[in-house]
């Protein structure tokens, strides 16, 4: 085989190879011709013009992005450390290559100023208690300001506050406090209605003669049962006074 010959079939597939590219279902190419861009192809099998086009692919699947762990300022002065995970996806491919450098990098950066900025509007109770609230308007912020770079994020997700350790000690004690505040109201609450049924028992044993004759005898059934060998019961003086006529004449 000649040098010419080798020569010629490495030109053809060094060219074949420039020209051919393939790209994955859930991939889009952006396709430059003398440095301008001349529209978004894939998937599939894309053929460019040998040394005039060049394309740059773009993955369109969700990305999961960590964002790092942000100190923050609450809105009552509390100095927390909170970190979050940002759920985004490229919807322009032409967009995501022409508009920004590097959209990855640049959405991390907006997500971290923007943790910032946001968590500072808020006290640090409604973080605690209104998270699904806190990761909404999140969303919301960084969606708009991305949606130039052909980025749409579709989730922002707290993933860990971190308290100062004074912190945690008074949230524990007032968590405390407020076990031992509503176990003082519902032991106040048992009381009222054992008072009422009480009451509510007296009245109808005092229409009912019989009826307190028969809680006498339940009472003694019930001491004679535990073995006692001393019973001591109260007997009404109106019961023993014709007794003591008696003895009198």
């Amino acid at each position: 085989m000649s040098i010419g010959l080798i020569i010629a079939v490495f030109i053809l597939v060094s060219v074949l190879s420039s020209s051919l590219k393939i790209l994955q279902e859930y991939e889009r190419g952006t396709v430059f011709r003398l440095g301008r861009s001349v529209g978004v192809r894939g998937p599939g099998l894309i053929i460019l013009v040998p040394f005039l086009e060049r394309i740059v692919k773009v993955d369109m699947r969700t990305v999961t992005m960590d964002v790092q762990p942000q100190d923050v300022i609450t809105k009552d002065n509390v100095s927390i450390k909170v970190n979050a995970v940002v759920y985004f996806r490229i919807v322009d491919a032409e967009a995501a290559i022409i508009q920004v450098a590097d959209y990855y990098y640049a959405t991390s950066q907006l997500a971290q100023t923007t943790l910032r900025s946001i968590l500072g509007q808020f006290n640090l109770d409604e973080i605690l208690a209104q998270r699904e609230n806190v990761n909404q308007k999140l969303q919301a912020l960084l969606d708009a300001d991305t949606e130039g770079w052909g980025v749409k994020v579709s989730a922002v997700e707290l993933k860990h506050i971190d308290l100062p350790k004074e912190m945690q000690r008074a949230m524990a004690q007032e968590a405390e406090a407020e076990r031992e505040r509503r176990a003082k109201i519902i032991s106040a609450d048992g009381e009222v209605q054992r008072a009422s049924r009480l009451k509510e028992a007296s009245d109808t044993l005092a229409q009912s003669p019989s009826a307190l004759q028969l809680a006498y005898l339940q009472a003694m059934t019930e001491i004679t049962s535990e073995g006692k060998t001393t019973i001591v019961f109260p007997i009404p003086v109106d019961t023993m006074k014709h007794f003591i006529d008696v003895a009198r004449k």
